[in-house]
């Protein structure tokens, strides 16, 4: 597959913090009486995880007030910071393998729906930043993924990005582009008519026809 820069998306892409998350976000919840006792699972985390900020927030908070609900999502996103450096998952197995060998021929980019701090985090976390060149989300840009993907290629100057994820949205995002989209199908969602499939992190280096060093 043929491209000059490979933009990833996050979460059920590259790690999977939705347990570490749920458990930080249900002992929120149990402090804040206008949510009726709401608790999460990782599983309830994985069906929202991708989606707009906005959307997650009328999703868990139908009936409040959009003020209420914007506050409780940023109270979401400092503890989901916080639960990320004190306990951060490890990546999915072969991320690093994958990082450390496509960055030697190709820019590697990140574009998630995500808030501010949280990309910087994964980086921090997993000690990935020296791979990455680029990243942008919504918290930085106010754009929604498929503009934020747009930026990152135009901003470096690129003409065949891929984008990798693992759900509808990225590859909707992804058309709505320009950018060839590569289905991680072991991630949390479904995708029709990929540009290709990988099962597994470490494919990539085959699709990119880069050697394992």
């Amino acid at each position: 597959m043929n491209t000059d820069g490979i933009i990833f998306d996050v979460d059920g892409t590259l790690w999977d913090c939705t347990e570490v998350v749920a458990a930080r976000w249900s002992r929120l919840f149990a402090g804040e009486p206008d949510l009726n006792g709401l608790s999460l699972t990782g599983a309830d985390l994985r069906k929202l995880f991708g989606k707009p900020l906005a959307e997650i927030g009328a999703i868990l908070f139908h009936g409040l007030p959009d003020e209420r609900q914007a506050e409780l999502l940023e109270k979401c996103y400092i503890e989901e910071n916080l639960a990320l450096e004190q306990n951060p998952p490890a990546p999915y197995e072969g991320v690093e393998t994958v990082f450390r060998e496509l960055s030697g021929q190709y820019p590697l980019f990140i574009v998630s729906n995500c808030q501010s701090g949280y990309i910087e985090q994964f980086l921090k976390s997993t000690g990935f930043a020296p791979y990455i060149t680029d990243h942008l989300c919504p918290g930085d840009t106010g754009l929604l993924k498929a503009d934020n993907i747009r930026l990152i290629a135009e901003r470096h100057h690129l003409t065949s990005a891929v984008y990798v994820g693992d759900t509808a949205l990225d590859c909707d995002s992804s058309r709505a582009a320009g950018v060839s989209f590569v289905f991680a199908s072991y991630g949390f969602g479904q995708a029709e008519n990929p540009d290709a499939v990988i099962e597994k992190p470490l494919d990539l280096l085959e699709l990119f026809s880069v050697r394992f060093q």
